[in-house]
Parts: structure tokens; C-alpha cells; sequence
């Protein structure tokens, strides 16, 4: 089984994928975490966020230090706003292509495979036999943003925290590659006045739909 699943930032689909994952006993990544973790690299090497060097962000990619990609520090304001800039330039996304592609094909554990992020029904998982795209209100994604930042111990305000993700919204959807969109066949899942449970039991529902097409002996 694989599952491709994209979403705007903090609307769930984090979550969902990891539900899913241990539901169905799948293996999970994050690609996000891919992006955070090579923005977090960048940083350490002096990178500055308003004036991005592409070359030395390029260089990067192709040795990235993977135990990045799980440091707390990816999960701040300052790391993700970067790593939404440098998922952007091209080099880059084809360098972690392959990547992505062999996780799903070769899982390091599980049933299958189940990927998240913002291009994977649509450019990295093309042929996912299962695609779910998961979105939000702009100003619920930053209500949830704001709540979990602060309970991170982070000091932010809500007002700022709208306008970043409304500038990472425009940077995701309006990239030349790879913009985040729902793919041709993916469900869409609007997540605004849904609570994590009513999502899963939502996805978990199309699931088995798919999964009872594609399997032996249900056709006509």
C-alpha cells in the first residue's frame, strides 16, 4: 500500500499521516522534514534567510545531514519560513526526488509506504494508487500554528504568524515547480471545522474505498 498525502501548512496532514502510518502499519516520512532539515543546515553554515545563496543551498542538498531532519530546531518559525524559500528552487527538489521515490518503493519498514508533503500525488508519487490532499482556512492554519508554537515554549503573536504563513502560502502555490495542489485524483479534505479524529475516520473511510477497488476479484 502507498499513500500520497499533501496538504498546506498546519492543516493536519501531518497528523493524518501518522495515523494512518501506525494504523495500517506503514512506514511514514515527512518530507517536509526533508526541506526543514536541509533549511536548518543552511543555517548552521551561516545561510541568511532574506538573501539565499542557490548554490550553496544546492551544495547542501546533495550531502544532507539526515539527523537534522528530526532536531526539534525544524519545527520553529524562523527554520520552516526558510525551508518553504529553498524548497522552491529546483536543484534541490530533484536532488531529494530519488530519495522519496525509494522510500515508497522499498519502505525500510511496514506494509507499504506513506508519504506527506506538498507535491507528492502530484510530481513525486504520480502513480499513487491512493492520494489524499488535506486544507484549511488560512487564519485556522495559523490559529494552529500560533497554539502549537507557543506550546513549543516559542514567544509569538498571532498577527505574525498569520502574515508568514500567508507569504508561505503564496511562495508553496505559485512556485514554477512543483506548486503545492491537490492532484487530478486525490481526495480533498477540508479540514477548517473538522478536529483530528473526524478527519482520520473521514480518510480512513476513502481508504478503504480505494483499497476495495484495487483489489482482486471486487471488479466486475
Amino acid at each position: 500500500m502507498i499513500i500520497a498525502v499533501d496538504g498546506s501548512a498546519a492543516s493536519g496532514k501531518g497528523t493524518l499521516a501518522k495515523r494512518l502510518a501506525k494504523h495500517f502499519d506503514l512506514a511514514h516520512l515527512d518530507t517536509g522534514s526533508l526541506y526543514r532539515g536541509l533549511a536548518l543546515q543552511a543555517l548552521k553554515h551561516g545561510a541568511d534567510p532574506n538573501k539565499i545563496d542557490e548554490n550553496q543551498i544546492i551544495t547542501l542538498s546533495q550531502k544532507l545531514d539526515l539527523t537534522l531532519c528530526d532536531a526539534p530546531e525544524i519545527r520553529t518559525d524562523r527554520v520552516a519560513a526558510l525551508a518553504s524559500k529553498v524548497a522552491a528552487i529546483g536543484p534541490v527538489r530533484a536532488n531529494f526526488l530519488s530519495l522519496q521515490r525509494d522510500f515508497a518503493t522499498t519502505p525500510p519498514q511496514g506494509k507499504g509506504a506513506i508519504l506527506d508533503g506538498r507535491d507528492i500525488g502530484s510530481v513525486v508519487l504520480v502513480d499513487a494508487p491512493i492520494k489524499l490532499f488535506i486544507d484549511a482556512d488560512l487564519e485556522v492554519r495559523a490559529d494552529r500554528r500560533t497554539k502549537e508554537l507557543l506550546r513549543n515554549g516559542q514567544s509569538v503573536m498571532f498577527r505574525d504568524v498569520l502574515e508568514d504563513m500567508r507569504e508561505r502560502d503564496q511562495r508553496d502555490r505559485n512556485r514554477q515547480i512543483a506548486p503545492l495542489m491537490a492532484a487530478a485524483d486525490a481526495k480533498t479534505i477540508d479540514t477548517s471545522k473538522l478536529d483530528a479524529d473526524q478527519v482520520f475516520a473521514i480518510a480512513l473511510d476513502y481508504v478503504g474505498q480505494m483499497t476495495a477497488k484495487t483489489s482482486p476479484g471486487t471488479g466486475d
